[in-house]
């Protein structure tokens, strides 16, 4: 018997890169994988991939646009149609972008996908993922958090003062420590978790897809530095199978260990404002 024989997994952003391995690696171990995609093409010569390479065909593709609030709320509720359970949830996609644009809903987009979308989506599962049998929530983060030296600014969360890539990038990714901790604390005593993973500087085509003005420089890096997609994937595949993190929750892992969070990203109040106002934003477009 296959170590997730049964269970039900789903991967937004598994079209390419650590997603895509997180989702080849998950399929391997027996699970019914849900990959998300923005792009329908992208996302179909993925899922064949992912058939192939893990020599399963209980992998399945469901469109999803994390800048676009109908695409979510539609993504939900086909896995909650399709699917009695869902036992892994991995939040995966991001995106940074060179210029400040706006979602659907008029949200700055690098805020928007790597953090409002997921919130999103998730409080719309957030029933199923608390009860029955324990689930798994993991959220990929990035040491980029700790970049961010004074925590996130409530009164600019949409970077309209003023907007820097990098800079809105990182607020993102402390936004997904947060998230977790606060999710963390939401699914306690249901026996669910929610873990942020760190996959490292990993050579994939995120932020060089004509978005991010350091393109150069990140595929110089790419070649001298970083890690495989495979290998950028096992902290996300780690948290999402391993039974050694069975019930651990709340942390925050690299190299498939704990790792440190800035002094920032331990704040467990902003964490919870931050929740807060997430839910203000979205209610707000409802």
């Amino acid at each position: 018997m296959l170590l997730l024989d049964g269970q039900v997994v789903a991967i937004t952003g598994a079209n390419a890169g650590i997603g895509k391995e997180t989702a080849v690696a998950l399929a391997r171990m027996g699970a019914t994988v849900v990959m998300t995609a923005r792009d329908p093409v992208r996302g179909a010569e993925a899922l064949a991939d992912v058939r192939r390479r893990s020599g399963r065909d209980t992998v399945e593709l469901m469109p999803l646009d994390l800048a676009d609030f109908a695409s979510i709320r539609a993504c939900a509720a086909g896995l909650l149609e399709r699917y009695d359970r869902l036992d892994v949830l991995v939040a995966n996609a991001g995106l940074v972008m060179a210029k400040r644009t706006e979602t659907v809903e008029g949200f700055e987009t690098t805020f928007g996908v790597n953090h409002l979308g997921h919130f999103y989506l998730t409080s719309l599962l957030f029933d199923r993922l608390r009860t029955g049998d324990p689930s798994r929530v993991v959220v990929v983060s990035s040491a980029a958090h700790k970049m961010v030296r004074r925590g996130l600014d409530f009164d600019d969360l949409q970077s309209t003062r003023r907007y820097r890539s990098f800079d809105a990038y990182s607020r993102s990714k402390l936004a997904n420590v947060y998230f977790t901790r606060e999710l963390a604390r939401r699914l306690g005593g249901s026996g669910s978790t929610a873990n942020a993973a760190h996959p490292g500087y990993v050579a994939s085509h995120f932020a060089r897809d004509g978005d991010f003005y350091l393109e150069p420089v990140i595929k110089l890096g790419a070649k001298l530095f970083a890690v495989s997609p495979e290998e950028g994937a096992r902290t996300s595949i780690y948290l999402a199978s391993s039974p050694a993190v069975a019930g651990v929750t709340g942390g925050y892992f690299a190299k498939c260990r704990p790792a440190a969070v800035s002094k920032v990203g331990q704040d467990d109040i902003a964490a919870r404002r931050l929740w807060d106002a997430s839910q203000a934003l979205v209610s707000s477009v409802l």
